[in-house]
């Protein structure tokens, strides 16, 4: 089992840079950031929590900085997007900031995407949502002929470009990693079609065990290798994460709080504790 941590990184809690360094030395794999570009204050799009939206939400540094500052302070921690909102950026512009923090990083970039939830923010960026998974398939298909040809074209309904020369290639070949993210009925599509990975939130056990199988399958008829599952937002529980590993999850990433510096050390403290308690046991 591999272990992460993700937070919304704003001015509230230590820089990326410092946070990049604790998930380091502490042991975990990987540290995610997720994106918000703004909060419309219509607030018409309820927050999936059904809860008021927390402030952070609206606070948060752009992700792709917050990786590169990540990347800069560390050797071996995998620095990622969890999410980044596709339907809200310019694919050719996203393409050379995820190959440039892949070449920069030493290869240590993970891009996880996704369509989003928010209504009114994705329709300040032009994307309709009816229109979004649409959206999302050719802007990453789109990205990921950038980083593998070097005179790229791409035609799509909603994106499209001929022969554009733009380097740096990644340092992964044939590209960082896409963890699709998402829970909804047809995710799986979605990972089968573009992504190398699937990266769901939390759900029940069972609903996670029946759909990881459904994965599996549909993978192998479709001669690929069995597509590893990152589950965002774990809950600190060493019997549940074993329980995780069991059904096929591959990695777990916890939630650091992002109220203040205090709340970050709390946090890493009691996920180091529950994440050598799992591998003790296993």
């Amino acid at each position: 089992m591999k272990f992460g941590v993700a937070i919304f990184p704003t001015e509230s809690v230590p820089p990326p840079s410092e946070i990049a360094v604790m998930a380091e030395e502490r042991g975990f794999e990987c540290l995610l950031f997720p994106e918000h570009t703004h909060i419309p204050s219509s607030r018409e799009t309820p927050a999936p929590s059904g809860q008021e939206l927390p402030s952070y939400y609206s606070r948060t540094y752009d992700p792709f900085v917050a990786c590169t500052a990540a990347a800069a302070a560390t050797e071996r921690l995998l620095i990622g997007t969890g999410i980044c909102l596709v339907i809200e950026r310019d694919p050719i512009i996203t393409a050379k900031e995820v190959a440039s923090i892949d070449v920069l990083s030493g290869g240590r970039f993970l891009f996880g995407v996704g369509a989003g939830w928010n209504v009114e923010e994705m329709r300040n960026h032009g994307t309709e949502a009816s229109r979004r998974f649409g959206v999302m398939r050719e802007r990453i298909e789109a990205m990921k002929a950038i980083w593998t040809q070097d005179e790229a074209s791409y035609s799509g309904r909603y994106v499209g470009f001929e022969k554009i020369w733009c380097w740096p290639k990644p340092a992964q070949k044939p590209h960082p990693p896409i963890l699709v993210g998402g829970n909804g009925a047809r995710v799986l599509e979605r990972v089968l079609a573009y992504g190398d990975e699937w990266m769901p939130n939390r759900m029940s056990d069972e609903q996670l065990a029946a759909r990881i199988a459904e994965l599996g399958e549909r993978a192998a008829s479709a001669g690929r290798d069995p597509i590893p599952v990152t589950v965002v937002g774990v809950s600190p529980d060493p019997a549940h994460i074993a329980r995780l590993g069991e059904i096929g999850v591959s990695r777990v990433v916890f939630w650091l709080p992002p109220e203040s510096a205090e709340s970050v050390e709390r946090g890493f403290d009691e996920y180091v504790g529950v994440m050598e308690q799992v591998r003790a046991a296993g």
